[in-house]
């Protein structure tokens, strides 16, 4: 019989389990701008940037088939949402709470493998005060950023994505400089060390942009925007 110790215990096991296998993980970090979001990051394979909705766009690291599953449940319920309520009420918010629960249940769960995937939701607003991000954790628990937001490995890499940003004034900026502001911000927290470029470190790796435009110019304000130049 389980005690309320070996919960505990297994719980911390769980936990850094999990972390150490994020640790491998690529960051992504997103801004507003006021052309609209741009989410950034580099991958190895799969895309790990998604439209969710019309102004709500997904992104993750972690393991590719949960990364998947987060994506498809998202997806899954804003259109459910939508169909069933109204555009309007499919929003970054209820998308989140939708998927916490279940993540903190397959969390808490010890006879189940748990979810390894960390996840970044973006709302589209009006002007960009008005653009929110919700971080999601693989234990359900999230927080709620506004102005940027960003996806680390680990607590280094936080580290140097809190303190490059915090740098940064993206004010009036197109994406396409954006991008390359937030270039050697990426490459720092890839490798703190700092001793590598970005175009070093991306040798081997895919970068990955996308930008949820404020002003639809065509069908979709979802756009995957063509890699940096090197």
């Amino acid at each position: 019989m389980m005690t309320p110790f070996d919960w505990q215990e297994g719980i911390a096991t769980r936990a850094q389990y999990i972390e150490s296998r994020l640790m491998a993980g690529t960051p992504v970090v997103a801004v507003s701008l006021d052309a609209g979001i741009l989410i950034f990051t580099v991958r190895r394979q799969a895309p790990k940037i998604f439209e969710i909705y019309d102004r709500l766009a997904y992104a993750a690291i972690g393991q590719l088939s949960d990364v998947e599953s987060m994506r498809v449940a998202a997806l899954d319920f804003a259109h459910q949402e939508g169909f069933q309520r109204s555009e309007q009420d499919v929003t970054i918010q209820r998308v989140v709470n939708a998927l916490s629960q279940p993540l903190k249940r397959a969390f808490g769960d010890l006879t189940a493998a748990p979810l390894i995937v960390r996840s970044l939701f973006a709302e589209l607003g009006k002007t960009p005060s008005e653009d929110l991000f919700y971080l999601v954790d693989y234990d359900g628990d999230f927080s709620i950023r506004r102005g940027s937001a960003y996806l680390p490995g680990g607590a280094e890499a936080a580290e140097k994505l809190k303190e490059g940003l915090s740098k940064l004034d993206f004010a009036k900026k197109t994406p396409e400089a954006a991008l390359e502001l937030l270039k050697p911000v990426l490459a720092l927290a890839i490798d703190p060390s700092g001793s590598k470029s970005f175009e070093s470190l991306t040798e081997l790796l895919v970068p990955e942009a996308a930008l949820l435009e404020r002003v639809v110019v065509g069908d979709d304000r979802f756009r995957i925007m063509p890699p940096p130049a090197e």
